[in-house]
């Protein structure tokens, strides 16, 4: 590839931009796990952790992914043959079925067109209908990464309430924590899952479980084979701040300081500069007279925008030429959407400026990929940026 001088835009939803006060905080000498320091590192994350889920309970950190954290929230709550119901909002509800499946649990999947989020009249509707109480627990993508649909995970909730059915609920927030407000206790939440990565600044490498007192319950009976995963001994060894296995501790670093920055902007205003900033590329791609792929405008993301390309344009085309011309580099379409659209990430570690030069990036790409469409993004943008400063 070609030199570019400059930073890199990294525009994908996830890993995003790491501040420099997270890097700066990372680059420390690493110190003893077990020593005292680290005990007051642990209960300060730990307990910092608790305001950005919502909650109250215990939240979890393991040194993974966020695959890893799905699989944790599974195995720790079910057992063999145990019945779950999932929904298809996307490609990572489909691979969090895959691994459901792969673990030995019976996987109930609703098919959905990957534009829409869960349905929840359709949740209570299959609940209803199992009278058995076989459904052990409802899986559901708060945010999917993949499409850009947030799933209202309140009304989930209610809907599981007006079915009166115990099922667990099990919510994957990996793309929206620290983006989007997310009420772990409020909502009823059972076990949420979540990564490092994305909203809460970080490199990969750091997942969570917040977990409910009726997960813990579920835990006790549960039959799926857990070690690494085991919940017992992560929260024994955690209330003294430490782990039972080798912590990431350089990470925890970093975590510690992304939680100083959101206080210290206060997280309101972390949400509110999310959502301004993701209306603001709903307008641009409005006004370049393309069409944002999720269709509910209540379940618009604040995470990330899927942009549907014109029929017969390539939207992996495109994405090179951007990579190229302006080093800049955009979410690829994946599964179904493979080639079909791009996704700007606006997420994490993110200002107007920066946002200018991401919609500035995509509209001078489509000019020179000749994709049909209207040259009014940016003005479309920045004209409501300009309006709405100091909001958020």
């Amino acid at each position: 590839m070609a030199f570019h001088s400059g930073r890199h835009f990294l525009q994908i939803p996830g890993p995003t931009n790491v501040p420099d006060r997270v890097l700066r905080a990372i680059d420390h000498p690493t110190i003893d796990h077990r020593g005292p320091e680290f005990g007051e590192l642990g209960r300060e994350v730990l307990e910092g952790l608790k305001p950005l889920f919502g909650t109250t309970q215990p939240v979890i950190i393991y040194p993974g992914s966020g695959t890893g954290a799905w699989e944790a929230a599974l195995v720790n709550t079910l057992s063999p043959g145990d019945r779950v119901l999932m929904f298809e909002t996307g490609q990572f509800a489909a691979l969090w079925r895959r691994l459901a499946e792969r673990l030995g649990l019976e996987v109930d999947y609703v098919e959905g067109d990957w534009r829409h989020g869960v349905d929840a009249a359709l949740l209570e509707a299959r609940l209803a209908e199992d009278r058995g109480h076989n459904i052990k627990a409802v899986c559901a993508v708060h945010n999917e990464t993949s499409t850009g649909v947030t799933s209202d995970i309140g009304a989930l909730r209610k809907a599981m309430d007006a079915a009166d059915h115990p099922a667990l609920l099990l919510v994957d927030s990996i793309s929206s924590l620290g983006s989007t407000e997310y009420c772990h206790d409020e909502w009823g939440v059972d076990v949420t899952v979540a990564g490092s990565q994305k909203g809460m600044m970080l490199p990969p490498g750091l997942s969570f479980n917040a977990i409910s007192q009726k997960a813990l319950a579920a835990s006790e009976s549960a039959r799926l084979p857990r070690s690494y995963w085991r919940w017992e001994d992560m929260l024994d060894a955690n209330k003294d701040g430490y782990f039972p296995t080798t912590p990431a501790t350089n990470l925890l670093y970093g975590l510690r300081e992304a939680l100083r920055m959101m206080q210290e902007e206060g997280l309101a205003n972390v949400y509110a500069r999310h959502a301004r900033h993701a209306e603001a590329t709903r307008r641009a791609t409005q006004a370049w007279g393309l069409e944002v792929l999720c269709r509910n405008p209540a379940e618009h993301s604040n995470s990330v925008t899927a942009v549907l390309m014109p029929e017969g344009r390539s939207a992996d085309a495109l994405r090179k030429l951007i990579l190229e011309r302006f080093d800049m580099s955009l979410g690829a379409g994946l599964g179904k959407l493979t080639d079909k659209i791009f996704r700007i990430g606006h997420l994490g570690h993110f200002n107007d400026l920066m946002l200018a030069g991401t919609l500035a990036g995509v509209e001078m790409g489509l000019r020179l990929a000749d994709v049909p469409h209207q040259r009014d993004g940016v003005r479309a943008a920045l004209e409501y940026l300009a309006e709405t400063s100091g909001e958020g």
